[in-house]
């Protein structure tokens, strides 16, 4: 059995964004992962604000740095520097507010412009314990998901459903694709090669890994 860790030691230091529009309780995901904390009276991010979690994933320490930023329009300068280094994203929409969910190719869009096209993405429809206001069916979540190679889940931060499963899932298949990278590189695969303190895992240049890995489609 591992024996205790300082908060600052760990094997890998991953980079995850939040993207969605306005509203769709990006703050209140992030907070409940990282906290277990849920505050009704939240209000929309201004600029960017970033918390961190580590995990234990197949017995190595997953430090994830998890960036939020605001929805809307007047705050998009920041794209560039706000995806750079990223390897994984939770692309978030109102499961109450259909709109949201019809913006979810421009963010998509966007996400794919500022980075690896290959990168782990999982898509969230939020709110789901708000289910007699639900406006975009599960189906529908899945089937563009599906469409666009995504992995899929619903959450509700208020209830903590699915919350510590859809970032464990994105994490998880990073490090999948990072280590299999990294046996790849060693010839016998006899040691994983661990970055440096705060360096940035780049999953560029796996084209197929994805595929091969499959996503959890709950």
């Amino acid at each position: 059995m591992a024996g205790y860790r300082a908060e600052d030691d760990y094997d890998y230091l991953f980079k995850l964004v939040l993207i969605g529009d306005s509203g769709v309780g990006k703050s209140n995901l992030l907070s409940r992962f990282t906290r277990n904390e849920f505050n009704l009276e939240s209000k929309s991010t201004i600029g960017v604000e970033f918390a961190t979690r580590s995990m234990n994933i197949d017995g190595k320490v997953i430090k994830a740095q998890i960036w939020d930023t605001a929805g809307q329009e007047r705050y998009r300068a920041i794209t560039s520097a706000y995806y750079r280094g990223a390897v994984g994203a939770l692309l978030v929409y109102d499961v109450t507010r259909h709109v949201t969910f019809e913006n979810v190719g421009r963010w998509l869009k966007e996400l794919r412009e500022h980075t690896d096209p290959n990168m782990v993405v999982m898509l969230i429809g939020n709110k789901s314990d708000l289910r007699h206001l639900v406006s975009v069916s599960t189906e529908d979540g899945r089937s563009f998901a599906e469409r666009e190679s995504l992995c899929f889940m619903e959450t509700s931060a208020l209830e903590a459903t699915n919350v510590e499963n859809a970032f464990s899932e994105v994490l998880t298949q990073i490090y999948r694709i990072v280590s299999r990278k990294a046996v790849e590189a060693g010839g016998d695969g006899a040691a994983l090669a661990v970055p440096s303190r705060g360096e940035t895992i780049n999953v560029k240049d796996d084209t197929s890994v994805l595929k091969r890995i499959g996503c959890c489609l709950n």
